[in-house]
């Protein structure tokens, strides 16, 4: 032995000496019983890594517990053992991570992670130790698509562990997030759960509780040892990833939307991009197409620095999560209850369902808005869920549904076919003023003509459009309706084995542009008697009186043609209804011509108006049209001077 590792080896020794002097040990077995019973003392620290290098003596080995967290004492530090002489001590070190790590809490856990599970007759949960938080939910009377069509009875999962969501608080100078911490098993029977996390003097506690018959459970936090300052800066945050559930992918990123309500107002969204808090937000809402993760808060959520965001996927887990939903949103917590009361609701995305809860979360069911959303839902959506809770089969409902529509909007069908009728039996008049002026000079001459012989026969070319304009509502209404509704989710019709989507008894195995890699049935009989139903008028389209003019009867042709690739992805309960309501509309207006309107008859009643006119003062709309033909004739006059 050299004389510099002689004299190494003895400062070494003097180190020791001094350091044992100032930190007197205890025997190992006593030791031991103060880190399992006194836990007001010493706290397990999953955050201090197990692999830290102690450079003040090369004997000195970090000991842990049975569960393989390394042991720390809030005032003496992390706990040691000598590897020579089995002796135990605490000491003071610095945790080699950055101060960044520690936020986020990026590093594996130092401890086992265990999982524990709440089930009620809806809902099975699965709690992690690791941030006592949820890494997944099933909900048992659902299955996805996949496992539809593959005939396996296993519940639907809405989420799994790649979410993650927890507190976020000040320690110091670092901020911590619990969802990387341990959380200690305080208390579990099968419907709740109490966990708990002990970190430097702070405590924070989750309570979990499920109900039967109903998809929420409650969810209490609370917390010890924070000054008031810093528990009205603890804030909840989260990574949600909602697993696609459906046939068609597409059609979950559309429909993947965060939603959120102010309180005392209605509710906002944002499909892309990031959102900062306005005012105190009651409720959070993480959306896909069917299903979706809402946390609520009794109080509602605070307003300092939150933000909500939604992002699309990238790589692998572009197909396998609809969308990666972000919520930063303040707890809104003070210490004069040391208690937040929360809830999270996750499931179907039913109108039943959420106007239970007496909150505004039915809003995020899509019935439109404004007009459409009335319409739905006071009038089409009762109506169909009659149908349906009366035993009635969802294609059976929907035809019924559709006949009952097609019967009350019938006298406006009769309107509006009687008004065609007196326009085609005029079309012969018409031709012949267009005979009359067939100059580009004379087109206004040939306008006024037009417009006073519509006046002496007592018929508006508008009629028309009035009742047209009246059953439009209804029409974007349904087509709002049917996407959305849950009801036909996975129910099967004829060749469509799920209404909810699109059906595909063909598929090519390739895809074409603007149409796809199938082709829907049901959308090329909508759109086969829509275009069925466009030549049966077509007789009564009167060609454009001016030059440059678009043929509206070429125009009618070409959105049939249009629809076959517009709806072929679409909901097949909605063009199936589409379908029905078409053919219903073609055999309404035959049996109105049948039965009801003689061409005979109104022409001999044109006549008639032309021979005896009625003296009335002239409409808003015509007195409007003959000052335009005015200031029109005084402009071509100064033009020719």
């Amino acid at each position: 032995m050299d004389k510099k590792t002689l004299t190494g080896l003895l400062l070494i020794a003097a180190i020791l000496v001094v350091f044992s002097i100032i930190n007197p040990s205890k025997p190992a077995a006593e030791e031991t019983t103060e880190v399992v019973d006194q836990d007001t003392s010493l706290q397990i620290d999953p955050i201090v890594d197990s692999n830290l290098i102690v450079e003040t003596a090369i004997n000195w080995e970090l000991k842990v517990d049975e569960n393989g967290n390394s042991i720390v004492d809030s005032l003496k530090g992390t706990l040691f053992t000598d590897a020579v002489s089995g002796k135990d001590t605490f000491m003071i070190v610095d945790n080699p991570e950055p101060e960044d790590s520690i936020t986020e809490n990026k590093s594996e856990p130092s401890f086992d992670v265990d999982e524990y599970t709440l089930e009620s007759d809806l809902l099975k949960i699965n709690i992690s130790n690791e941030g006592g938080r949820i890494t997944s939910v099933y909900l048992k009377e659902f299955l996805s698509y996949e496992n539809f069509v593959a005939e396996k009875n296993e519940p639907l999962q809405l989420y799994d562990e790649k979410s993650t969501y927890g507190l976020v608080y000040k320690s110091g100078e670092a901020k911590i997030r619990t969802d990387g911490l341990q959380f200690k098993l305080i208390s579990q029977t099968d419907q709740s759960i109490t966990l708990e996390s002990k970190r430097k003097g702070k405590t924070v506690g989750f309570t979990y509780t499920l109900k039967d018959g109903k998809y929420d459970l409650d969810y209490n936090v609370y917390f010890k040892g924070f000054s008031d300052a810093e528990v009205e800066e603890i804030s909840f945050t989260s990574d949600m990833y909602l697993l696609s559930t459906e046939k068609y992918f597409p059609n979950e990123q559309r429909q993947a939307t965060v939603y959120w309500q102010y309180e005392g107002e209605g509710y906002d969204y944002i499909t892309h991009d990031s959102e900062i808090m306005e005012a105190r937000a009651e409720w959070i809402c993480f959306r896909s197409t069917f299903f979706t993760a809402i946390l609520s808060a009794d109080n509602g959520f605070g307003t300092q620095h939150s933000t909500l965001a939604i992002h699309d996927l990238e790589d692998e887990a572009q197909t396998k999560y609809s969308k990666h939903y972000e919520a930063d949103i303040n707890l809104g917590a003070s210490n004069a209850t040391n208690i937040v009361d929360l809830n999270w609701y996750f499931g179907p995305v039913d109108y039943d369902v959420l106007v239970q809860y007496e909150n505004g979360t039915e809003d995020i069911v899509e019935l439109g808005t404004g007009l459409f959303r009335w319409i739905n839902k006071y009038a089409i959506r009762p109506l169909f869920m009659f149908l349906l809770n009366s035993g009635v089969g969802l294609g059976l409902a929907i035809l019924i549904l559709t006949i009952i529509v097609k019967l009350v909007l019938s006298p406006v069908n009769y309107k509006m076919y009687k008004s065609s009728a007196m326009m085609k039996v005029l079309k012969p008049e018409i031709e012949k003023i267009g005979q009359k002026f067939p100059k580009k000079e004379d087109a206004m001459k040939k306008q006024q003509a037009t417009m006073a012989l519509y006046r002496e026969t007592g018929v508006s070319p508008l009629a028309g459009c009035i009742p047209m304009l009246i059953q439009m509502p209804i029409l974007f209404a349904i087509f709002r309706l049917f996407p959305s509704a849950i009801e036909l989710r996975q129910k099967s019709f004829l060749w469509a084995e799920d209404l909810s989507t699109y059906d595909s008894p063909v598929t090519f195995g390739f895809d074409i542009p603007l149409y796809g890699d199938h082709m829907s049935v049901f959308t090329l009989l909508m759109a086969g008697t829509t275009l069925l139903y466009t030549h049966y008028n077509s007789s009564n389209m009167q060609q454009p009186t001016q030059e440059g003019m678009p043929n509206l009867k070429y125009i009618m042709y070409f959105f049939p043609i249009m629809m076959i690739f517009f709806f072929n992805s679409f909901s097949a309960g909605l063009s199936y209804y589409y379908f029905i309501s078409t053919v219903m509309t073609i055999l309404i207006m035959w049996g109105i011509k049948k039965f009801f309107i003689d061409e005979d008859k109104i022409l001999a009643q044109l006549e008639e108006n032309k021979a005896n006119p009625k003296k009335k003062g002239k409409s808003k709309f015509q007195e409007r049209l003959q000052e335009a033909q005015r200031l029109q004739q005084e402009k071509s006059k100064n033009r020719k001077k």
